[in-house]
């Protein structure tokens, strides 16, 4: 697939066509509780903290400290949490249950995900991740992972879509997204499948120069109401992160991905430190200018046109082992590219 245009004129004409996106969603930033700002979810009646505490770095942090950073996110107004049925084996919604217990639940919006693409599959991925989550709704149900040619058929062909359609008339889940971080094409297929409540990709400032998410599918995502969360804003982990403090920093990057037309975006945290970082990125942030980003993407360019630095577009290496398996990879093979 070609890579996107990256000249600073096409960057600009770009900014300019989204700039009624943009007063749909950065400008109607309202503050939440301890400043934290809230943005629409789409179409859907929601606002959302513009931080959404990340469900996998979650489960890799130990229980105690788990549940005392989550608590704090909460206290500290970052009330939406992301999780997905088959982080850790399931350990990232058993920790999140923990954390939402004793009332808390209801102070947060709370979405995880469904890993299956048949309807027998969905229907056991919902009862287990209400049970670890210890509730009886899920605010926003997304489907993981749409990262292969054939996952938009899948869902559709064997039964998955009309069973999480059927879950959401029991008022068991209460809006419906799907994810992915592969390819800008699948995702605009998967848009054609259903009108989704939300649409979850990466934003980051690679993504400019290399099968751009934010150049071909937020646009679309925005016309047709979806709520856009983005993901991935510091490259994607290791290997390939590219915020190395000399090209680009954490707080560049975070400003770079909130400076989009999305409502929120996932952010990876696993320590209180990280934590009180990016909630200071979110309580002062301020759209970056035309000028800003120019700037910031020149010194990317260099490093960017190839995806590099972003490996899980161009690899298996991040795509969960779940999904290698639907496909028949074997995750041994995968990691040995």
């Amino acid at each position: 697939m070609s890579t996107h245009s990256n000249t600073r004129r096409d960057f600009i004409q770009s900014a300019m066509a989204g700039a009624a996106m943009l007063g749909a969603s950065l400008h109607a930033d309202e503050p939440g509780k301890d400043g934290l700002p809230l943005r629409p979810l789409g179409k859907t009646d929601e606002r959302v903290s513009i931080l959404c505490l990340g469900g996998w770095h979650i489960g890799a942090v130990e229980e105690k400290e788990a549940i005392k950073i989550m608590h704090a996110a909460i206290d500290e107004g970052l009330t939406f949490f992301d999780n997905a049925w088959d982080y850790h084996d399931g350990r990232s919604e058993e920790l999140m249950g923990k954390a939402l217990a004793d009332g808390k639940r209801k102070k947060v919006f709370l979405m995880t995900k469904n890993c299956e693409r048949d309807a027998a599959g969905t229907r056991k991925n919902l009862e287990d991740s209400l049970r670890r989550l210890k509730t009886d709704v899920i605010d926003l149900w997304q489907f993981h992972e749409i990262n292969y040619d054939n996952d938009p058929d899948w869902i559709v062909e064997k039964g998955a879509l009309a069973e999480a359609l059927k879950a959401q008339k029991q008022g068991k889940v209460r809006y419906i997204g799907f994810t992915g971080h592969k390819s800008p094409h699948i995702h605009l297929k998967m848009l054609q499948k259903h009108q989704w409540d939300t649409v979850q990709m990466p934003i980051n400032v690679c993504d400019h120069f290399f099968r751009s998410f934010i150049h071909e599918v937020v646009p679309k995502a925005n016309d047709r109401g979806a709520g856009v969360l983005g993901m991935k804003s510091l490259g994607g982990g290791r290997p390939g992160r590219f915020v190395t403090g000399k090209v680009c920093t954490a707080e560049e990057a975070i400003r770079f991905a909130l400076s989009q037309p999305i409502a929120s975006l996932v952010s990876g945290i696993d320590s209180m430190e990280v934590l009180k970082q990016n909630l200071a990125i979110a309580r002062n942030f301020k759209p970056m200018t035309d000028e800003e980003k120019s700037a910031l993407l020149a010194k990317v360019k260099p490093l960017a046109g190839d995806g590099r630095h972003e490996r899980f577009k161009t690899t298996q290496f991040f795509d969960g082992p779940h999904h290698q398996k639907q496909h028949g990879l074997a995750k041994e093979q995968v990691e040995a590219q």
